[in-house]
């Protein structure tokens, strides 16, 4: 029997305990990606980390390290736990440090594979030699928030959710809408009129080089002509110069600072929002509809932009224009070198593992429950056909 077909049995036997599994890692993700006074947790992967570091390799074992992005990181966790009923000879461990931090370490060979939500540039592919970018998921970059109501809401109704509309947002950023109660706000949400408190807004941002940054702030600069500090992993921000902006390490580190920062607003991949139960606005989009940050308005989003997609598998998706687009979006990848790899073990075992996240029916599954969308079929197919083209030592890695 081939290696290919009893992968696909092990994957077929093991749907009802990866989701099982998964949900333990989501568990894991709730208690440890933002807890209380803690800006700095390195969330899931962290326990991953440690159990791969302090347990003794089995006799055989495949040790694969991975960093980058934090963006991913909660389906990664979930990901590379359920793994090891797929493939029990496999131990990856994913460090989530940024995408910055990811980038420059798969350019270093300090580690087997990057994750990454910002662009690799020209300059780092050429730094890199032989980089691809994998699209693995699409996720949603929600705005996240702490209001300290102005008075309480009535017994048994429930608070409304914040809506924001792409001007507030970077009026907010801008440091140009700096209370809660600024008329922007009550306009776009007249029922929270009487419980918007006066109160100074606190914008959190990253602190780090990161891709969910990138994101962010390239859909600020679609949004209006007002904002100027450009979309990049790293901008100057205005509210820092204002003085009511603090920044934060990763998107845990974004989230923890908006729990424990009363009257604060924040930027965070929805997974984060979610594992957290944070509060999280919806958002007027292009089309000048309400909408709410789910797997659906990542479709949707996904779909506007199914040909913008280039030579290096890499899209925007930023300030979609269908009806039912999420705004603020983005695919996350994985980084890879398709010629250099010398280990041709450890490299059929990494591509094995990627095949596996975007066919495996569980997998996407799990994707979705953390309020990711998996790649339409006519995306995953073309990264499917990328894979097949690296090679170790010149010869095709997958068979």
């Amino acid at each position: 029997m081939s290696k290919k077909m009893i992968l696909a049995i092990a994957s077929l036997s093991v749907v009802g305990l990866m989701l099982s599994a998964c949900g333990s890692a989501t568990q894991s993700a709730t208690e440890t990606v933002a807890p209380a006074g803690s800006a700095t947790n390195t969330g899931p992967a962290t326990a991953v980390a440690q159990t791969a570091t302090n347990t003794p390799l089995a006799l055989g074992s495949v040790k694969i390290n991975g960093a980058g992005a934090t963006f991913p990181l909660p389906v990664y966790s979930a990901w590379t736990y359920a793994y090891k009923y797929v493939d029990p000879s496999v131990v990856i461990n994913y460090q989530g440090i940024g995408s910055g931090g990811g980038k420059k370490a798969i350019i270093d060979g300090t580690v087997d594979f990057a994750g990454s939500d910002s662009l690799v540039t020209d300059a780092e592919y050429a730094s890199g030699k032989d980089l691809q970018m994998y699209p693995m998921v699409a996720g949603a970059v929600a705005p996240v928030y702490n209001i300290k109501w102005a008075k309480d809401f009535p017994t048994g109704t429930p608070v409304p959710v914040l809506v924001l509309d792409r001007q507030t947002l970077v009026d907010i950023y801008n440091a140009k809408v700096t209370k809660w109660n600024d008329p922007e706000l009550v306009t776009t949400n007249p029922g929270l009129k009487d419980y918007l408190p006066a109160a100074t807004i606190t914008a959190v941002h990253r602190s780090d080089g990161s891709g969910t940054t990138e994101i962010f702030t390239k859909s600020l600069t679609s949004f209006s002509a007002d904002w100027t500090a450009g979309g990049a992993t790293a901008v100057e921000w205005p509210v820092d110069k204002a003085g009511n902006g603090i920044g934060g390490k990763g998107n845990q580190g974004v989230a923890a600072a908006v729990i424990n920062t009363p009257n604060s607003i924040g930027y965070v991949e929805l997974a984060y929002a979610i594992s957290n139960t944070m509060s999280y606005a919806s958002m007027v989009n292009k089309a000048g509809n309400t909408v709410v940050a789910n797997s659906s308005s990542l479709t949707s989003a996904m779909g506007d932009f199914a040909n913008g997609f280039t030579d290096k598998l890499t899209a925007t998706i930023v300030d979609a224009p269908g009806a039912g687009s999420w705004p603020i979006a983005g695919y996350t990848y994985l980084v890879l070198h398709t010629q250099s790899m010398t280990d041709c073990v450890k490299a059929e075992k990494i591509l094995e593992f990627i095949r596996w996240a975007l066919t495996d029916p569980a997998a996407g599954q799990q994707a979705s429950n953390l309020g990711y969308s998996v790649l339409p079929a006519a995306v995953r197919d073309s990264v499917l056909a990328k894979l097949g083209a690296v090679t170790c030592k010149g010869n095709l890695v997958l068979k």
